[in-house]
């Protein structure tokens, strides 16, 4: 154990007389934003298979993974009287809201004087409707810039066949 003492102390003198301008890299400084992406995505998964087996969604949840891993999309999910009660962590990176910012308000909150009201109509009559939809509409960001956003939104049912949630999937394009 001695011999291991010596050579501690050897090691420890030799690089105090070293001069590091920086410090070193590690390997966190490269993976720490994708774990915290792995992170949020696997909260979100969790989050939203919980509504969907509290709200007894006939739908499949199996989607989830894919549309927020493989595709990236921001999920919103509204009540039946379209009232925000869940987006995902990703909003953020879209449009600047938090999440819990947003819940509880109507997805008009993205909405301003460019967005198309053609557009609007027809994803009003598809939600009246209960219909899904898809379209590209112009957003507006928290700081007021705006932004295309492509939706592809549905009403989702509950195992009695009414329809208690509408579901949109959404990514910003160019």
């Amino acid at each position: 154990m001695e011999e291991l003492r010596n050579y501690d102390d050897a090691v420890v003198k030799f690089h105090k007389t070293l001069k590091f301008n920086s410090l070193p890299l590690t390997s966190w400084d490269y993976y720490a934003p994708f774990f915290e992406k792995t992170c949020s995505v696997a909260e979100d998964i969790n989050s939203l298979s919980q509504l969907a087996l509290n709200n007894a969604w006939d739908f499949d949840t199996l989607i989830f993974e894919e549309e927020l891993k493989a595709k990236e999309h921001v999920i919103v999910v509204t009540d039946a009287h379209l009232n925000i009660v869940y987006a995902t962590q990703n909003m953020w990176d879209m449009n600047r809201y938090h999440p819990k910012q947003i819940i509880g308000n109507k997805p008009k909150m993205f909405q301003g004087e460019k967005t198309c009201k053609n557009s609007l109509k027809v994803i009003s009559n598809a939600v009246r409707e209960r219909k899904p939809f898809e379209a590209i509409i112009v957003n507006y960001r928290k700081d007021g810039s705006t932004y295309n956003c492509w939706i592809k939104g549905q009403p989702i049912l509950n195992t009695a066949g009414e329809v208690i949630n509408f579901i949109a999937f959404e990514r910003e394009v160019a």
